[in-house]
């Protein structure tokens, strides 16, 4: 046998438990198979006191007496967080789909959630989501916030309608049919 031929045997011996544990984890997928689409985008940054992503938005006047406490209570300073959003779509047993938004937060043990909303407005089309992408795909937004793009059907047979998810700089949901 040759020097190459005995390299290129010693390489495939080494890359067999390589290949036997990406068959292992085939029965413990990452992304579970009703996981049919899923974008990450946008960024939004925060003092560390900021609240989380939430759906319907809190009333201003809510929040009142716990900015009130917490101005008379001296604290220790909040760590800046900093993070993305990930918009998915889950399939459900009828071929429907939910759409989520999470807004996940980089800290140094890696990618955590910060919060995770149901996106009421497709949800109740009761929609068959046939694609979910970003703005645009070059990894740069110059202002906070995210805007993507979720294809559905309402019916099978329908044609498929574009709706926009926004987020503002400020935090603030808005989710609406596109014009195009």
């Amino acid at each position: 046998m040759t020097r190459l031929g005995l390299t290129a045997c010693a390489l495939l011996i080494a890359a067999l438990p390589v290949v036997a544990r990406a068959a292992d984890t085939m029965d413990d997928p990452v992304l579970p198979a009703n996981i049919t689409f899923a974008t990450s985008t946008g960024y939004w940054a925060d003092d560390g006191n900021a609240p989380a992503v939430t759906r319907p938005p809190v009333a201003a006047t809510a929040n009142a007496p716990a900015a009130a406490t917490a101005a008379a209570t001296p604290t220790a300073p909040s760590q800046p967080r900093r993070g993305y959003y990930k918009l998915f779509a889950v399939r459900q047993a009828d071929r429907t789909a939910k759409v989520y938004l999470q807004q996940i937060a980089q800290t140094d043990a890696g990618p955590q959630i910060v919060s995770t909303v149901e996106v009421q407005e497709l949800n109740d089309l009761n929609p068959y989501v046939t694609d979910i992408r970003p703005e645009n795909s070059s990894g740069r937004l110059n202002e906070p916030g995210m805007f993507a793009m979720v294809y559905l059907k309402t019916d099978p047979d329908a044609d498929v309608e574009s709706w926009t998810v926004i987020i503002d700089e400020f935090g603030e949901i808005g989710v609406e049919k596109s014009g195009h």
